[in-house]
């Protein structure tokens, strides 16, 4: 078997003055205090606050380590997805016909990253808003709908958690350690079974495990039952989700004094959004119990990151693998950067992550070209791709359905697909670049973040012009899309 030679990554220099200043100051250290746990003096800590020196990547590491956050947060991803976004936003037709260049972008959000993400915020709520008054609008002209319609106003709480959860690079150290150190206790070789957490529900809480049929059929997938003491799982549902259920109200039982941290660190501004927070934290802690950190990056590495296999190694769906592998960015011994996202058939996109440059779209629809989309065609197996951002970044993608029935004949069953991904540089560690030309471009299939972000001016499956740039419809010939983009 041929495997392809990782390249190595050329380190980039990263200015992070700002951030690394106001994580200071919010610790209440002074510059020399900092300097001292960073081991350099305070005049170069001063320096590169100041944006005079560059953060180099092992100053990044020992930083994070010293501050107890993610590298990432130092990292040149989280800028310059803020960068896309913001270039996005200002491409919006609310703004006349300028457009914002990507240089203008990420001089403004180094300038001032707080600034660009609040602009980002108020951008969101102008665009639900908007969404919001059309829907009136029409309901209103069809139903003769009441003036009490307009009296609600809306509120955001998973773009609001999904922010959150991006910009903690989709990692919560304290929760991660916290389960992996109940896993060791619970079962020495870091395998978790459902007569493990049946035992510790039983011995710490009380609560008794009843299978139960019917209860899927209901839409329900578990119940518990404080006052009776039982906790109700769906009979018909798959074993590595039942045992997923449990982990999860093991969660909510043991956790939530640091479930609570966490969610008040967040300073999340709606109670939906807390609520939503609690319940991704408690997702998060389940499958730090069921694939430990340690032992599950161990068999990752070992086993090439071949999703099944680690499946049948922890037991666990094939989602649950692909979302704990994007977790994995713990300080000073992380794996792979994956992105993740979930998504329907429609395009809806049910959760996303991402660890790398990666970019998705925030304010339009999803490309067609990706292979999340072509999976619905084929569902149960896995599609790899090697596709190319038009920023020029290749990605080694990885996507499959995981839908499940609906518990009865009647029942629609949900039709969902996830996609993991990293940068080329990362895919020959994985299974999945066995047999493909990774270097050659004209292998690699060209998508973008949606068609009213992206630039390429080539693409024959574009479903709207790009909002940042202007089109000319020509009367004498017609392309395969009826308008060219302008450059």
């Amino acid at each position: 078997m041929k495997f392809v030679k990782t390249p190595q990554r050329h380190d980039s220099k990263v200015f992070a003055g700002d951030r690394l200043r106001r994580l200071r100051l919010s610790r209440g250290l002074s510059q020399a205090a900092l300097a001292e746990r960073l081991g350099i003096s305070p005049s170069y800590l001063s320096q590169m606050e100041a944006d005079l020196r560059p953060l180099t990547a092992r100053l990044r590491r020992r930083a994070a380590e010293r501050l107890g956050v993610p590298e990432g947060l130092f990292g040149e991803e989280r800028d310059q997805r803020l960068a896309d976004n913001l270039r996005e936003a200002c491409g919006d037709a609310l703004f006349g016909k300028g457009t914002v260049s990507m240089e203008e972008a990420r001089a403004a959000v180094r300038a001032a990253p707080e600034v660009a993400d609040r602009f980002l915020t108020l951008y969101r709520a102008y665009r639900a808003l908007s969404e919001q008054h059309q829907e009136l609008h029409d309901r209103i002209a069809a139903n003769g709908g009441s003036g009490e319609d307009f009296a609600a106003v809306p509120h955001f709480p998973y773009d609001d958690v999904g922010e959150w959860v991006q910009s903690r690079n989709n990692h919560f150290d304290r929760l991660d350690r916290a389960a992996e150190a109940l896993a060791e206790r619970l079962s020495p070789d870091g395998v978790i079974t459902q007569d493990h957490l049946a035992r510790h529900l039983r011995d710490r809480h009380g609560i008794a495990i009843a299978e139960t049929p019917g209860l899927l059929a209901q839409g329900t997938v578990w119940r518990l039952q404080r006052r009776e003491g039982q906790l109700l799982l769906a009979k018909e549902a798959a074993p590595a989700s039942r045992l997923f259920w449990m982990a999860h109200v093991v969660a909510l039982l043991d956790q939530r004094a640091l479930v609570l941290a966490e969610i008040r660190a967040a300073g999340l501004a709606s109670a939906g959004a807390r609520a939503l927070a609690r319940i991704g934290l408690a997702n998060y802690f389940a499958g730090a119990l069921l694939m430990p950190y340690e032992p599950f990056l161990r068999e990752a590495e070992l086993l090439r990151y071949d999703i099944e296999q680690l499946q049948a190694r922890f037991g666990a769906s094939f989602e649950q693998v692909c979302h704990r592998l994007s977790t994995l960015q713990r300080p000073g011994r992380p794996g792979i950067p994956f992105f993740l996202v979930k998504t329907d058939i429609a395009g809806n996109v049910l959760k996303r992550s991402s660890a790398t440059r990666f970019r998705f779209a925030r304010f339009g629809g999803p490309c067609p070209l990706w292979n999340v989309y072509r999976a619905f065609t084929q569902p149960g197996r896995v599609l790899v791709q090697v596709a190319r951002t038009p920023d020029g970044v290749a990605y080694l993608s990885i996507a499959r359905t995981v839908g499940r029935g609906g518990g009865a004949y009647l029942s629609r069953p949900r039709n969902v697909a996830v996609v993991i991904g990293c940068e080329i540089d990362y895919a020959g560690r994985t299974v999945y670049a066995t047999g493909l030309d990774l270097r050659d471009p004209g292998f690699h299939d060209p998508i973008g973040p949606g068609c009213r972000a992206c630039e390429r001016t080539d693409c024959r499956h574009r479903a709207v012009p790009p909002a940042s740039q202007s089109i000319d419809v020509g009367s004498l010939e017609r392309g395969v899309v009826p308008y060219r983009v302008r450059t």
